[in-house]
């Protein structure tokens, strides 16, 4: 239900993304407003800070989301454990992320020059270390 956000979904909106049970939508200027299900990425108040102006794109795992700022930072929020939460590599995802591919569970970032840095559950892609 996106009543909550539909005077902020009324115009200047080219783009929507989405999770399993939730959406995202970037509007020019690259704000971000979200609604669905919170813990699977409806609820992006924990960053909306960082969301507010900037976004250029927005990739999705089942349950969480990650967009991709101007300089390419990266943000992230819904379900921890599917790649809402990018704190454990966050130093490598402050700025240069070209693109970020994603699993149900997972995403893997590529970075200027070609270093792949991942999150999420390990059993979907989230560990490349081993």
């Amino acid at each position: 239900d996106c009543t909550g956000v539909a005077d902020r979904l009324a115009v200047g909106v080219p783009a929507i993304y989405s999770t399993d049970s939730a959406f995202a939508a970037v509007k020019e200027g690259g704000e971000v407003v979200t609604w669905g299900d919170p813990a699977r990425g409806g609820d992006c108040s924990g960053v909306a800070d960082r969301l507010a102006a900037g976004v250029t794109a927005i990739y999705s795992t089942g349950s969480a989301f990650a967009a991709v700022k101007e300089g390419g930072e990266v943000v992230t929020w819904g379900d921890p454990g599917c790649g809402g939460d990018c704190s454990a590599v966050a130093d490598r995802l402050a700025a240069g992320v070209t693109a970020i591919y994603s699993t149900s569970g997972a995403f893997a970032a590529v970075k200027e020059g070609g270093e792949v840095v991942t999150w999420g559950d390990p059993g979907y892609g989230g560990d490349c270390s081993g």
